[in-house]
């Protein structure tokens, strides 16, 4: 394991051509393994992992996402870039969205870190890191600077009732992966910048039928610019950059300290 790689990035499989010298390790957690491939991008060490599995075999609502978290902290990861597909609700298809809010939507899902020898309460004004965000604003001129994402469930996606509650709820975007992916990453002290495209418009009326087929495509025909805006996202995270200092360290140290399953 490589303990250079403070970065890591999240996104689909379709993105390990990003890195160069990529060596894939598995990481045994408290949670599960993980598989992660450790490389290089743009001079840069980098830990990447696939949220839906090689091959994109796992479900939103099954991804182990306390195990992957766990996975990349243990690394010594300190900030977190993420692509995401997401349905437009203020904004239209084939747009760059550098999220900065969400709404949780989903249930069931284990959500915290600290569920064993100790409550701790995780500030969340600003869910995804103020100086990081700054940082990828300026990085990707081309996308949105502000955007909220509602979190759902799926694997449905929403009925067109619930997209215009998640208009009225001030949503720009829906999404179904980004929580608890996010919290967990700020309960360990990492940082996150999230970096959604827009597929499709959701559930609003339309020409077009939404289908997970029509927001595979548009996903991978965007691929060149997404894997562009994660180039200079990487590049703009801050060399020295040691994480959001959000929960209490000893209480991190001790989480990354349960023995592995």
């Amino acid at each position: 394991m490589n303990d250079r790689a403070t970065i890591a990035v999240i996104g689909g499989s379709g993105l390990y051509s990003l890195f160069d010298g990529a060596e894939p390790v598995s990481v045994a957690t408290p949670y599960g393994s993980v598989e992660v491939t450790l490389g290089t991008l743009g001079g840069r060490a980098v830990a990447f992992l696939p949220r839906h599995g090689g091959g994109h075999t796992v479900s939103p609502h099954l991804i182990n996402y306390r195990a992957n978290i766990w996975a990349l902290a243990s690394l010594g990861v300190t900030a977190i870039v993420s692509s995401a597909a997401v349905g437009g609700i203020t904004y239209p298809p084939g747009t760059l969205v550098l999220t900065d809010q969400y709404l949780d939507r989903t249930s069931g899902r284990a959500d915290t870190f600290y569920d064993q020898g100790s409550v701790r309460h995780l500030p969340s004004a600003d869910p995804f890191c103020p100086v990081l965000h700054e940082a990828a604003v300026a990085a990707v001129p081309e996308a949105e600077p502000t955007g909220t994402v509602v979190v759902i469930q799926g694997p449905r996606f929403s009925t067109r009732a619930e997209s215009q509650w998640f208009r009225a709820a001030g949503a720009d975007i829906v999404n179904m992966t980004l929580y608890p992916e996010v919290p967990l990453a700020a309960e360990l002290n990492i940082g996150t910048i999230n970096l959604a495209f827009v597929t499709d418009a959701d559930a609003a009326p339309a020409e077009e039928a939404l289908t997970a087929d029509l927001v595979f495509a548009r996903f991978a025909e965007a691929q060149p610019r997404i894997i562009a805006a994660i180039h200079q996202l990487v590049a703009a995270i801050p060399e020295g950059y040691a994480g959001r200092p959000l929960m209490d360290p000893a209480e991190v140290a001790a989480v990354l300290a349960r023995t592995p399953a």
